[in-house]
């Protein structure tokens, strides 16, 4: 119990949300910064057609909207940016959520062959990646390209990582986890689903089920497969909410090994991995 206090305070999850409010928490957050940081003209996200990219994306654009009409700048913009790896099974998901979101501007960024010649590459030194660890490159490839759009537009790259993605770890190191900003760091699985309800948005994209769909061996493999146990659990967990021994043991587990995720790179005065 001490340990799971120690995870929700961590990670800042309510054990109960109104998610009208929590939406205009995220977009002043959004907006302070940048009114803090005026030389920022752009924030760039990355839409995968699932939850959290269409959670965050649609966060983002409302958070520009407000600074045009506030500041008369028409100079602020969200980009959109679609990072498909070839073809993406769920293609319509995308552009369902890209009608939903209207972004200001939209770019479509297919990863297949830089993620292909960096494989080929390794391969002629003697190195032939895994298909996770080829995962992982997709995962890179695609913040890559994000940090070029964002630099070429005065932009920051904004970040979907929330409390169930940030407790297991699950992002990949300098992937989908290196970003600028992260406005919904705070919700979990089931709160990110209420502040899109509340949003108007189309059902299927917070109903589906979630995936990382970075391996090739097995396709659109479920998070909670992945994981090893249920959002409704570690939803449950961040609430404070007491769960199956064995489904916290799981989470503990992930929060323990990936403790050097969300910590900036170790130094002689770090002793959290002892």
């Amino acid at each position: 119990m001490a340990l799971q206090q120690d995870i929700i305070q961590a990670l800042g999850v309510k054990p109960v949300i109104d998610p009208e409010q929590e939406i205009r928490v995220s977009i002043d957050f959004l907006k302070d910064y940048l009114k803090a940081h005026p030389f920022v003209k752009s924030l760039v996200v990355g839409l995968s057609g699932g939850q959290d990219s269409t959670l965050t994306g649609k966060l983002s654009q409302l958070a520009i909207s407000e600074m045009r009409n506030e500041t008369g700048d028409e100079s602020y913009q969200f980009i959109a940016v679609r990072l498909p790896y070839g073809v993406q099974a769920d293609e319509s998901d995308c552009q369902d959520a890209i009608g939903f979101i209207q972004p200001d501007k939209l770019f479509t960024v297919n990863i297949k062959p830089a993620v292909d010649a960096s494989e080929a590459t390794l391969k002629n030194i003697g190195i032939t990646l895994s298909d996770f660890v080829k995962g992982n490159e997709k995962a890179r490839e695609r913040m890559k390209a994000q940090y070029s759009i964002a630099g070429m537009h005065a932009g920051l790259v904004v970040g979907t990582d929330h409390g169930a993605e940030a407790v297991t770890g699950f992002f990949t190191k300098y992937g989908d986890g290196g970003t600028d900003i992260n406005p919904i760091f705070r919700l979990n699985k089931r709160q990110g689903k209420a502040l899109l309800k509340a949003l108007n948005c189309p059902s299927h994209l917070y109903t589906k089920a979630p995936t990382a769909d970075l391996e090739e061996d097995r396709p659109a493999l479920p998070d909670e497969v992945a994981l090893g146990v249920s959002y409704e659990s570690i939803d449950d967990y961040l609430e404070g909410k007491s769960i199956d021994p064995a489904a916290a043991a799981t989470i503990e587990n992930w929060y323990r090994k990936t403790e050097h995720k969300r910590r900036p790179p170790v130094t002689v005065f770090d002793d959290f991995w002892r």
